[in-house]
């Protein structure tokens, strides 16, 4: 009796892939694997980072010295060169772009050196390591502020940038990459989803909650409902551009914008824009806090900082005149 096919072994046939299909498949792996190294860093990480390098390789193309890889002592003369036109903060970072692009080439990092560390140190003793920073703008400016908004849908997209942006202590880039399907009314106030920050770059994505305003003027949940309804916002990006015809454009508006509704508003309501930028709302509602005496954990909640050192700079300066010694004594 014939056996049963199905108690056959069952045979495939493995055709090996050629030379040329494995050399294809692999530089589009290559290129897959390009892709995710690039996305491993912020945009605005990125284009620093490509600045940075360029300034090095022209440097060293002057001087005629490789850059890459960088002897120790060509690192160490850069700096020394380069710091009596840069900030301390800008030459660490240029620090970090040599070392970054020495290891992705699969080279030892120069920076590493006792030549470059000894050099470096000299520098930040000379100079000084005190950043600065950008002016907070405080409750009083923002009500000067939205008091002074054009006319139109201008006025109350700005109204609601400015007023979201505050109360969530957001990073410009957290703030336009909102999309109005991030924000949900509760009973409370609004639950703005951040997907995206500087510090979260797996996009795991965080919750924070907008609190209704006493005021109707600076009111946050207003302001941003407001603009959905009048801005017909639907889906995409909850802030966009508005053309001269007042007109609610598609394209989310770029994080650069930010500071420039800053900068209008403050001058529209008579004040100087110096030292302002984007950063100040985050800024501002840090400082604000600290001057009304909220926690630190209630600020690192709303503000997403994964350092307390970095926050607490904003919190000092709120801090200054509260429980302040010199007050205390009878001047």
């Amino acid at each position: 009796m014939p056996p049963d096919r199905n108690d056959q072994p069952l045979r495939t046939t493995v055709t090996p892939l050629g030379a040329q299909q494995k050399a294809t498949r692999l530089e589009d792996i290559g290129s897959e694997a390009k892709k995710y190294v690039e996305q491993s860093k912020a945009p605005n990480t990125r284009r620093a980072y490509r600045a940075d390098w360029d300034d090095f390789t022209s440097w060293c193309t002057k001087y005629a010295r490789p850059p890459l890889p960088a002897a120790p002592d060509t690192v160490a003369y850069y700096l020394a060169d380069r710091s009596r036109e840069l900030k301390t903060s800008t030459l660490q970072r240029r620090l970090a772009t040599i070392s970054e692009a020495h290891r992705a080439a699969g080279f030892e990092s120069p920076t590493k050196s006792a030549q470059v560390k000894f050099v470096w140190a000299g520098i930040r003793r000379e100079k000084g390591t005190a950043q600065s920073h950008k002016k907070p703008t405080l409750i009083k400016h923002i009500r000067e502020m939205v008091e002074h908004l054009p006319e139109g849908l201008l006025g109350v997209r700005d109204r609601a940038l400015l007023l979201l942006g505050f109360a969530g202590a957001m990073r410009r880039s957290e703030l336009v990459g909102i999309d109005v399907t991030d924000v949900a009314l509760a009973d409370d106030g609004l639950v703005v989803i951040i997907r995206k920050s500087k510090t979260d770059q797996m996009q795991e994505g965080r919750k924070i909650g907008i609190p209704r305003g006493e005021n109707e003027a600076t009111c946050p949940v207003r302001a941003v409902l407001a603009w959905i309804d009048q801005g017909s916002i639907l889906e995409g990006p909850l802030f966009r551009s508005v053309n001269k015809h007042g007109h609610v454009m598609g394209t989310r508006l770029s994080d650069r914008a930010v500071a420039e509704v800053v900068k209008r508003s403050l001058i529209a309501a008579g004040k100087t824009a110096w030292g302002y930028a984007a950063h100040s709302l985050r800024a501002g509602l840090i400082t604000q806090a600290a001057m009304a005496g909220v926690s630190e954990r209630a600020i690192q909640d709303q503000s997403g900082h994964k350092s307390l050192l970095v926050m607490r700079r904003y919190i000092r300066d709120g801090s200054l005149f509260r429980e302040n010694a010199a007050a205390k004594v009878g001047l």
